[in-house]
């Protein structure tokens, strides 16, 4: 098995050397690059192969915003997961529009970042139950409202909840004490709402364009 690649960019030498002791200690994962700076960062990522990199928000005087808009530019199939002490509502919103595929806090269990790594790198999402409401508040608090969008029907809304949950269809099927086929049959209906083709399309496209409505909390949920 080929092990993740991982690079690091924050501008904290102490945090940059202890999370690379943690990944460099598992058996998964190799830390290929560690970064203080946006201009190492580029000048790293096109010298060496990484399969993810770990960024945090603030860089000294610069945010990584730009950076992030620039790795996802030059290198489009590069995951980036942003490790940070904490960001706004707005930024959060910023980050995921720019393409981040998730939000780590640092204070949270170090074993959760292993797994946020693991799922970015698959692929998928990755937001802690703060970070998916900071996001949600970023979005309400844009002054452009949505255009024209199909509602979910209620049964669709609870399957897509369970999607974003990281339930797999059978688990999705059990909690909703209904058959995985039909679960199947709703998740179609959602790609087809949403113009998509995958689960983890169809988790960005809804955080990113319908958080004020798909996602929106009901009473009793």
């Amino acid at each position: 098995m080929t092990d993740t690649r991982i690079a690091m960019v924050d501008d904290h030498g102490l945090f940059r050397e202890s999370l690379g002791r943690l990944l460099d200690s598992t058996r998964e994962f190799r830390v290929v690059a560690r970064c203080a700076t946006g201009a190492e960062a580029l000048d790293a990522l096109s010298r060496i192969e990484a399969d993810i990199v770990l960024l945090d928000y603030d860089l000294g005087d610069e945010t990584a915003l730009p950076l992030l808009t620039e790795i996802r530019r030059r290198w489009s199939s590069l995951r980036i997961l942003m490790v940070t002490a904490g960001l706004s509502d707005e930024n959060t919103l910023r980050v995921m529009e720019a393409g981040a595929s998730g939000v780590f806090l640092k204070h949270s269990n170090p074993d959760r970042l292993l797994s946020a790594i693991r799922k970015v790198t698959s692929g998928e999402v990755w937001l802690d139950d703060g970070s998916f409401r900071s996001l949600l508040a970023g979005k309400r608090n844009r002054s452009e409202m949505l255009g024209r969008a199909q509602p979910l029907t209620p049964r669709q809304s609870d399957v897509l909840r369970g999607i974003l949950d990281g339930l797999a269809n059978k688990e999705i099927a059990w909690k909703l004490k209904t058959s995985e086929t039909s679960i199947k049959a709703v998740i179609q209906e959602l790609f087809q709402k949403a113009g998509v083709r995958t689960r983890s399309q169809l988790v960005r496209i809804a955080i990113e364009k319908h958080s004020a409505d798909w996602l929106k909390t009901e009473p009793g949920h």
